[in-house]
């Protein structure tokens, strides 16, 4: 998704110049701490309840809940023709919308003709011939501009509805438990990537996906982007999940969610530079369904080797793999460089993602990370790192698949 939390000493200068969500004087009157991120005034974390560790850890084991509304809505329905907005997805997206269901969801990509990332946005069919697309809030102004550009001579509408709703994600295996005690809509019977309407917090024909960035089951729910009913909404959804443990969550524990489980980063390990193979989403791109911007240059791309890889590594040695920072080989030579690292608070070490070349990728390979002044050894391991516990599976090691 978005690009991480920047903490740059300009941020309170320019703290008046960012958006803000509806939820904005919740978060400050809770004594959340305030970040840029891609633009917009975000809650990073709250120190009042324990802070990134304890938030990331309420969504592994409990339930957590984060304020989302900085991400973008674009609606694309037919204008005329019975067919006209299908045309249109398919003619923006990677994946494949001709199969889904109404009230289905599926992870995608909008590409620019070379095959790279404009962004990564999740599709729903809310109609015959009607689709959401959720965007990444530091490219709405980009994403927006690109679906209608790609658009304006075909028979949809397309319509920004960004700024309508609070969306506010409910993650973590206990959500269920919360979700039961807000809404009149059967959640037992709403699967992963699938969506429903119902009453949340009184609101009646409310949209509540099971969807998520965080590894864990959980839903998302969108209401009226007002404060007055975002407030009460967030606040019954804390006293809903109060027994469950559920924490408010910042995006620090987001980023550090999603990295365990190895969901891509906008700006980080999909970008306007990064194409569709190197980044390992080739499971979402349907190269057998019809023209698509930026399939022929995949189509080309694929007949030749990969240059680079994304692949998983954990620090061997004292030291944590930041964004950005070079990775080299054994025998001293820069090959690739840090997407994303972290200390991963499930596992208790340090992981990171990187793009190194194809001859390095092999599980247990040898590298090394310059973190400051110093090279860190490191080893390639399996991706995700972590896997949530379904029924009797074994817990999640650094190791695993």
């Amino acid at each position: 998704m978005n690009a991480e939390p920047s903490t740059s000493s300009g941020t309170a200068e320019r703290s008046t110049e960012l958006r803000k969500t509806p939820l904005n004087a919740m978060h400050r009157r809770v004594g959340a701490r305030m970040v840029n991120f891609g633009g917009w005034e975000m809650p990073v974390e709250y120190p009042a309840n324990g802070g990134l560790i304890a938030e990331h850890k309420a969504v592994r084991n409990g339930v957590g809940v984060f304020d989302v509304s900085h991400m973008g809505d674009i609606r694309i329905r037919t204008r005329k023709t019975p067919g006209g907005a299908l045309a249109a997805v398919q003619h923006l997206s990677m994946n494949d919308a001709a199969k889904l269901a109404l009230g289905q969801a599926q992870y995608s990509a909008l590409l620019y003709p070379q095959g790279t990332f404009v962004d990564d946005v999740i599709v729903h069919r809310m109609g015959e011939d009607d689709f959401l697309f959720v965007i990444n809030a530091g490219t709405r102004e980009k994403d927006i501009s690109w679906v209608r550009d790609n658009t304006k001579e075909m028979d949809c509408v397309v319509e920004d509805y960004s700024d309508a709703y609070t969306q506010l994600a409910i993650q973590g295996p206990r959500a269920i438990d919360v979700m039961k005690k807000l809404t009149d809509a059967n959640v037992d019977g709403i699967k992963n990537y699938w969506f429903t309407h119902g009453t949340v917090c009184g609101l009646p024909c409310r949209l509540i996906a099971r969807t998520g960035y965080t590894g864990e089951d959980g839903f998302e729910i969108y209401v009226p982007g007002d404060v007055a009913t975002s407030e009460m909404v967030w606040n019954a959804v804390l006293e809903a999940g109060k027994e469950f443990g559920i924490l408010p969550c910042g995006l620090g524990a987001r980023n550090t969610l999603r990295l365990e489980a190895k969901m891509a980063l906008y700006g980080h390990e999909i970008s306007e530079t990064i194409n569709v193979w190197e980044a390992g989403l080739d499971r979402y791109c349907k190269m057998e369904k019809r023209d698509f911007i930026g399939r022929a240059a995949l189509a080309k791309a694929s007949a030749a080797p990969l240059k680079r890889e994304l692949v998983g590594l954990q620090m061997m040695e004292r030291g944590i793999a930041r964004d950005e920072y070079k990775v080299f080989d054994a025998a001293g030579e820069e090959v690739g460089v840090v997407t994303s690292g972290s200390p991963s608070p499930t596992l208790r070490v340090n992981i990171a993602l990187a793009y190194v070349p194809p001859a390095l990728a092999a599980l247990g390979t040898q590298l090394f990370v310059e973190v400051r002044t110093q090279r860190v050894k490191a080893l390639v391991v399996p991706t995700p790192f972590y896997k949530r516990v379904r029924k009797s599976a074994p817990q999640a090691t650094a190791g695993s698949n």
